[in-house]
């Protein structure tokens, strides 16, 4: 017999024709109407879409089926036209019937389809629903808040219209259940099929978890609901050979009445073929336990509290699935047991040769594989032969690369619970805790369910797009540190940041929660970053962007590095009470009560270069550009990019800005001095030493900040730096000669060394159209890798850019610039105000940069009576305000400006900063709809009547500032599209016609709202 040539498993690619061939008739497209974004708010523990689509979604990446999903009547319509959609899966609320007319317009387009319909199920909606939608919703389930009742809809259906070839001809298996009553089997059917999907993983242990674990699996065994006496036998006969067992209720129909011993009358039936048969018997009445017992039957009371458990005990004891056992031919004995991939995997390693060859003559791998339904792996261990092999050690190290490449094609973006037993270095995202997310893993979440829905892990050759290793310790691990110490009236009393700090580092986590941190370090490679995510942060209206804190953290020695953890997470949780967070509490109108904190511990992208640990590229880009330059658009998108870690990117420090459409034309590198001057000069790197970090109110504790000079030494330049010549005054790409260096990623932006600009383009017009909104998100890429690896770009987050105004406003025709204050073509924000009487601005006469630091405190002062007031103002000043370099601008923080709602950079003439912010600082503007303007009057862009202003009576002026308070309300008009802005002097008067408004959406790229 001829050799086979075997796979190359490097480059070998699964393909699941087993599941074609398992499920021949199967729900191919489920569309889901609601928002995406609704769709990720309605889960508290997992995706909603992986948990229906369970076995839609790993095993087969170039060939799942559709999973569809529209969030208007319109785009159902338009879907249901273009796609063969098989169930339609719809809300009812008892407070709104749209439902109902969007079922109707589909019904009467598309009669065929079936439509299932969720809702509280109230009497008053059941009566409507029978009343006045017979024949429209096909399916009324009960919707309590389990979004397990998704799984079992569709798997009902699917399970029976499988049946006769998946449990006769193939041999999966089946458990019957006999109910009859709406409200019970919509409750007990997501309890059973969440049991069995969780005993199915177990027998797995891929690292995968319950959202979709083995709910990936068409060998599962299948339900079959059955709602009456004939039926439920007809059932039994057909496929009892492949039954695992029965549930039956006691009281239901049998020849054509109610019959309240019917489920006893089949018992015996059963019991009459077959002694050992397991057979649940469930009721509402526990005085029928005794008589199932008396028939050799089980007995479940339906309302017992632990419904749930009970029911899992008798399917893990009656319903086993059975394990693989090693035997060996020559010892007579078994080698080892094994219940799961891992297990599986393992054992290989130690087997014998005999055992090896035993199974693999008898074909028994694939076998016992496909029994599992791991059908792309079963097929590739059946298309090779125990004569393709040399011997039985090529055998088992074949099997064993073999179960590896599969088990990291399966775990991509899937997110786990958290178990320390099994948790290995093939999970990329688990969550520790059953609590919620929090705004940042909701991020998470979306991301990697939309970068794998369009297929972006690996669209670029030689990149990986992911987000990194992550674990999420949910709120239920925050609400139980708190309430254990009773930290929350403490907490919302003190008005002392050490003090608070001081007070959570003294307590310990608990015990189950520092068990799985410890299990998650055990399998971490890198340096941590420990990051807030709050309930409240980054959401569609309040994002709390950069209100709390994240900390960096070294690879150390186990137990320091879980005491550096511990302290970590809990400085992050006492972040959520400091000054900054109350005051932004407060801004918002919400409680600290209100401010559940979960914490996000996560893999930092990069290499140890010397003593610190930073990414190549750090990055921040948003859909919409507002300062758009030259033929740029608004809605091609900004990006700002930095070598280091993102802190001098937040922090409104110098890095590179450019359009992702553009990335050649830059005008920090328009000229050699400009490269030289405008371009980054340090970056922040995390200090490798573990005793740097100290429990501290500051994130920055042991971030080195690292001149570009120093870092020559480090060998990172060569992937972003360009080198200046000073003797030709000219700029050389790379580092190859004799110079400056200066951070231009020439390589990237001009050469395509690394594609950053499309993958960019990709993310952001993805990004906008999934959450119908425009976006900002965050990255890091590691371009330094080994020679074969492909480099990586890290998804950090994702946010809303929130737009508060509905309408855009436009500038009145005929104004003078002479009728403003300040006049901008340089305007962020759109709309306009005509309620703030108050103007606070730095006396451009007697401004120092080196007083900026003063400034900040005297802004501060000023702005507590405005909040305390409750009043907004206008603000101006030089350089960037919110900047992290003193000499940049006035480095406030947003808490010390909150009040401000009109805020202007102006430009002196030996004090020019080019307009920018730092990313948490720019997300507080849009979410509060604060107008951003900048001008330069000295170079004729934009105007400044400060002549005017001073001419005002000031009601208070220091060294630094003036405050004058107008008698009637100045009016600004920030004109969005055009990116101009004016603030009219107090005199002006606006004609009725002279402010128009158009809709924010013409403005906005189509593909980003539909």
């Amino acid at each position: 017999m001829t050799k086979k040539t075997l796979p190359n498993l490097k480059t070998y690619i699964f393909e699941d024709f087993a599941f074609e061939q398992l499920m021949q008739n199967r729900i191919n497209k489920v569309l889901i109407v609601c928002s995406n974004y609704d769709f990720y708010m309605l889960e508290e523990d997992g995706r909603i879409d992986e948990r229906i689509f369970n076995e839609y979604t790993a095993l087969n990446l170039r060939y799942p089926p559709t999973f569809l999903h529209a969030n208007s009547a319109k785009k159902a319509l338009k879907t249901l036209g273009s796609d063969k959609i098989d169930l339609v899966i719809t809300w009812l609320d008892i407070g709104s019937y749209k439902a109902f007319e969007t079922s109707i317009l589909l019904k009467e387009s598309f009669p065929k389809v079936p439509i299932a319909a969720l809702s509280h199920y109230s009497s008053e909606l059941r009566k409507k629903i029978l009343r006045e939608n017979v024949g429209i919703i096909d399916y009324v389930f009960h919707w309590n808040g389990n979004v397990d009742i998704f799984l079992a809809i569709i798997k009902l259906a699917e399970d029976r219209m499988n049946a006769d070839k998946d449990i006769n001809e193939i041999g999966v298996k089946a458990i019957l259940l006999v109910e009859d009553s709406l409200r019970f089997y919509s409750r007990y059917l997501p309890v059973m099929y969440r049991i069995i999907l969780k005993q199915t993983r177990s027998f797995m242990s891929e690292g995968l978890n319950e959202h979709r674990a083995m709910n990936l699996m068409r060998g599962r065994p299948k339900i079959l609901l059955a709602t009456q006496y004939e039926e439920g036998l007809a059932l039994f006969e057909k496929y009892k050979e492949n039954l695992l067992g029965v549930i039956s209720d006691v009281n239901y129909f049998k020849d054509g009445k109610r019959d309240p011993t019917a489920g006893f009358q089949f018992l015996k039936y059963v019991r009459n073929i077959q002694r050992y048969f397991p057979f649940l018997i469930q009721s509402s009445d526990k005085e029928n336990e005794k008589k199932a017992l008396e028939l050799k039957g089980k007995f479940l009371w339906k309302h017992s509290e632990t419904i749930e458990l009970e029911l899992k005990n008798y399917i893990t004891k009656y319903f086993s699935f059975g394990d693989f056992e090693f035997w060996d031919p020559e010892q007579h004995k078994v080698l080892a047991t094994v219940k799961d991939l891992n297990a599986f995997q393992k054992a290989l390693t130690i087997v014998t040769k005999e055992s090896i060859t035993y199974h693999a003559i008898r074909s028994e791998y694939s076998k016992w594989l496909r029994s599992r339904a791991l059908f792309p792996l079963a097929n590739l261990f059946h298309n090779v032969e125990y004569a393709d092999f040399e011997d039985a050690e090529e055998i088992r190290n074949f099997l064993i690369e073999a179960i590896k490449v599969y088990r990291i094609y399966r775990a991509r973006g899937v997110i786990s619970k958290f178990n320390k037993n099994k948790y290995d270095k093939y999970l990329g995202f688990a969550r520790i805790g059953d609590g919620a997310l929090g705004g940042k893993g909701r991020g998470l979440a979306f991301i990697d369910s939309f970068l794998k829905r369009n297929r972006l892990f690996k669209k670029y050759d030689n990149v990986v797009i992911s987000i990194p290793r992550t674990v999420v310790l949910s709120t239920e691990v925050f609400d139980e540190f708190m309430d254990q110490h009773k930290l929350l009236r403490f907490a919302a009393d003190c008005d002392n940041d050490e003090e608070i700090l001081s007070k959570f580092v003294s307590k310990p986590l608990p015990n189950w929660v520092m068990e799985d941190i410890k299990a998650f370090l055990k399998v971490t490679k890198h340096p941590i970053a420990i990051r807030s995510s709050s309930v409240l942060e980054d959401s569609h209206y309040q994002p709390f962007a950069g209100v709390f804190a994240t900390y960096m953290l070294p690879k150390t020695k186990s137990k320091q590095m879980l005491e550096m953890v511990s302290d970590a997470v809990k400085s992050v949780m006492a972040s959520a009470f400091f000054q900054n967070s109350k005051l932004y509490l407060k801004a918002t109108s919400h409680t600290v009560e209100e401010n559940r904190m979960a914490v996000i511990l996560q893999e930092i992208t990069g290499n140890q270069y010397d003593d610190v640990f930073y990414p190549n590229i750090s990055g921040v880009a948003r859909s919409i550009n507002f300062y758009p330059i030259g033929n740029e658009k608004p809605q091609e998108g900004i990006a700002n990019i930095a070598l280091g870690l993102g802190e001098i990117i937040v922090g409104g420090g110098k890095t590179l800005r450019f359009s992702p459409y553009h990335p050649k034309k830059i005008i920090q590198l328009s000229t050699p001095g400009s490269t030289q001057r405008d371009t980054q000069q340090y970056f922040y790197g995390l200090d490798m030493n573990p005793e740097s970090f100290v429990a501290s109110t500051s994130e920055a504790v042991n971030k080195k900040k690292i001149s570009i000079r120093k870092a020559e030494n480090h060998g990172s330049l060569k992937f972003v730096a360009s080198t200046y010549d000073l003797q030709n005054n000219t700029i050389r790409p790379g580092v190859m000669h004799d110079g400056i260096r200066v951070i231009t990623f020439d390589n990237i932006l001009k050469y395509g060394t690394f594609p950053l600009p499309e993958i960019l383009q990709e993310l952001l017009r993805t990004g906008q159209r999934e959450m119908r909104n425009p976006i900002e998100i965050e990255f890091a890429v590691k371009l330094d890798v080994p020679e074969g690896k492909p480099k990586q770009f890290s998804f950090l987050q994702i946010r809303p850019i929130v737009e508060s105004n509905e309408t855009l406003s436009e500038l009145p025709k005929d104004f003078n610039v002479s009728d403003t204050i300040i006049y901008s073509e340089s305007a962020l924000g759109n709309g306009k105000y005509d309620h703030i009487y108050d103007f606070v601005y730095v006396k451009p006469d007697t401004f120092n940069a080196a007083n900026t630091r003063q400034i900040a405190s005297a802004v501060e002062k000023i702005n507590k009576k405005f909040v305390e007031e409750n009043k907004n103002y206008i603000l101006v000043g030089p350089g960037r305000w919110g900047s992290s370099d003193p000499w940049l601008g006035i480095p406030v923080i947003w808490p010390q400006i909150s009040a401000a709602k009109v805020i202007v950079e102006a430009g002196l003439n030996d004090f020019r900063i080019d307009p920018s912010q730092g990313t948490h600082f720019f997300q507080n503007l849009t979410a509060f709809n604060v107008g951003y303007l900048t001008i330069n009057p000295f170079l004729d862009d934009g105007s400044f009547d400060v002549d005017y202003l001073n001419k005002q009576e000031a009601v208070y002026e220091d060294d630094f500032l003036r405050h004058i308070t107008f008698k009637t309300p100045l009016s600004v008009v920030i004109e969005g599209k055009n990116n101009k802005a004016a603030i009219f002097k107090a005199d002006y008067k606006f004609n009725n016609e002279q402010i128009s408004l158009e809709s924010t959406l013409d403005e906005l790229p189509p593909e980003g709202f539909m």
